[in-house]
């Protein structure tokens, strides 16, 4: 299927790696013109050149630049001054006992996954808003709907996400910009090895994948870790002109974790 999305402009944010690299190879895909981010640039050239390994005629680029604070979104903005789609996919999460999340954690976990999208989708908004056509994709969890015990902190941020993905999308009725939310279930990305060691699986990832879909998110029908490229390829659509009727939306691609017909 054809996208439509050649020659559209493309910044996908925490895109070195899992969902976000993973978004970003399917927009170089379909001709889009895609900006790498990470933090480092080891990273974001290493992004680049596997894409263009992949995607020979691939129109790539990216911007080292650490969007969870303020001064790392002030850089990313300087660097790439306008875009046609903006994915805010970077995020953080830790498994942690409530009675251990510090006030600190608390404000470091909403400005990195929510203030972040809030500062880039400010500032690229209004020139979406002059062409009349643009789309914000914020990368959220299942968790935003069923608040994990293991990680409130992370929960709360992704509810967040939602709120404000909706609240912009009111303010762009009868526009041809749209903004969606993308409720992602558990995905085996280089974060989840990272969750696998911290919630004490060892080496048996196998192991772990079987015990955490029995007791950990029970209500999964699909019952395993959703691959990256199954939830770029919805990314990938609401960005194009195909999903224009879908905006203001929390689309789920979480393996039928949440318990809920609508």
């Amino acid at each position: 299927m054809d996208l439509q999305l050649t020659g559209k402009k493309a910044l996908v944010t925490g895109s070195t790696a899992g969902i976000g690299f993973a978004t970003a190879r399917a927009l170089a895909a379909e001709a889009a013109s895609v900006i790498i981010n990470g933090r480092g640039q080891a990273r974001v050239d290493a992004a680049i050149h596997e894409i263009r390994k992949l995607h020979p005629g691939a129109n790539v680029s990216g911007v080292a630049s650490d969007v969870s604070n303020a001064a790392g979104c002030a850089k990313l903005i300087q660097a790439v001054l306008e875009a046609d789609i903006l994915i805010n996919n970077m995020g953080i999460f830790e498994p942690k006992p409530f009675e251990k999340i510090t006030d600190e954690d608390w404000m470091h976990f909403f400005e990195a996954n929510v203030m972040s999208g809030v500062r880039l989708s400010r500032h690229y908004l209004s020139g979406m808003r002059k062409k009349n056509w643009g789309r914000i994709l914020f990368v959220s969890s299942e968790s935003a709907v069923q608040i994990p015990a293991e990680m409130i902190h992370y929960g709360m941020t992704k509810t967040a996400q939602v709120a404000v993905a909706r609240g912009i999308a009111e303010t762009l009725a009868g526009t041809g910009v749209t903004v969606n939310s993308v409720l992602a279930g558990p995905t085996r990305s280089e974060g989840v090895e990272t969750f696998i060691a911290q919630m004490g699986a060892g080496g048996n990832s196998a192991t772990f994948e079987a015990e955490f879909f029995k007791t950990v998110r029970p209500t999964s029908l699909l019952k395993r870790f959703a691959t990256v490229d199954e939830v770029a390829t919805m990314i990938a659509y609401l960005c194009s002109p195909l999903a224009s009727a879908t905006t203001g939306a929390a689309i789920r691609v979480d393996g039928g974790v949440v318990r809920a017909i609508l």
